[in-house]
């Protein structure tokens, strides 16, 4: 079912908007009604019914709060037809149920339809469930469009999307069927398999998630934010030093020494210059000079490699 405003007109053909609520006269088939008729005569007179004539008879209520001013008596009159219609509305309701709105809210909203059904219906303009089903229906699938997605999309996604999710279900009402793959749902549909995947994105990207969303109910719960990855700043250090290995091996041995008896062995530079019987000031001095002469080669080693790009590296 696409996603889109149905045109809400009086007269519409009730062929084209009769409710299939299971076990409602509206569902019987021709055949299932013929073999009723040689039971009793009184399922004969059910044989010919209508669409939904368990309906209401409310026409006489309609022609008096048409011709009613506003007043408390056409506010009563107004209220007894919306209890009168409110099980075809929930009906309605019914029909849009597990897409990700309570069945609650969608009767609310089948009720704000069915009110406006009402205010706008012209009793001498054929059946009112003619003008209400569509009228309604109508404002249950604007509900989904305007408040149920989280992000805007296109209106070809929403169609897409709602064309695979039936032909999924379709294809999968058997006990034991299996998912159905990309090209299964495209042959079923008519669609294109680049058009399924983006209906099955679609599906998925219905409404957001908070960060904040509890993940677990155990004693260790834990939020989606938990498991949303971070920079690691380690991956730098291990750039910055292989980066530095080159430089460090053409420095002298002394300073390569010194290095890494000040990095790596974690000695004071008092403890160095004792070792080496030099001064504590000179081996501030060869430290500083060595970790700048390091820095600098791997600094112009990076900048020549941006500067010749791609090209000019494979010649």
């Amino acid at each position: 079912m696409l996603i889109d405003m149905s045109t809400s007109r009086p007269g519409a053909p009730e062929d084209q908007i009769v409710d299939s609520t299971p076990d409602h006269p509206a569902d019987r088939t021709t055949d299932q009604t013929n073999e009723q008729t040689a039971q009793q005569p009184a399922d004969r007179a059910a044989a010919t019914r209508r669409p939904h004539d368990d309906a209401p008879d409310t026409a006489a209520l309609f022609r008096r709060l048409a011709d009613l001013p506003d007043g408390p008596e056409r506010d009563s009159a107004r209220d007894e037809l919306v209890t009168a219609w409110l099980p075809m509305a929930h009906r309605i309701a019914g029909r849009f149920r597990d897409r990700g709105e309570s069945i609650e809210d969608l009767r609310q909203v089948a009720a704000l339809g069915l009110v406006k059904a009402i205010d706008r219906f012209d009793p001498d303009r054929g059946a009112f469930e003619s003008y209400a089903v569509p009228t309604i229906t109508g404002e249950v699938k604007r509900h989904f469009r305007d408040r149920m997605w989280a992000l805007r999309v296109p209106r070809r996604v929403q169609e897409l999307r709602n064309k695979v999710r039936v032909a999924r279900r379709e294809l999968t009402q058997n006990p034991g069927s299996p998912e159905p793959s990309v090209a299964a749902v495209a042959a079923h549909t008519g669609l294109t398999e680049d058009e399924v995947n983006t209906g099955m994105e679609a599906l998925d990207s219905f409404s957001t998630l908070s960060l904040d969303a509890e993940m677990s109910t155990g004693a260790d719960g834990y939020s989606l934010a938990d498991t949303l990855g971070a920079a690691d700043s380690s991956y730098d250090v291990v750039v910055d030093r292989e980066s530095a290995k080159e430089g460090l091996r053409r420095l002298p041995e002394r300073e390569r020494a010194i290095l890494y008896m000040r990095f790596f062995e974690d000695m004071t530079q008092s403890r160095i210059a004792d070792r080496l019987g030099i001064s504590q000031m000179h081996v501030s001095r060869l430290i500083s000079r060595s970790c700048a002469r390091v820095r600098d080669e791997v600094l112009a080693e990076r900048a020549g490699r941006r500067g010749k790009g791609p090209g000019a590296a494979a010649s």
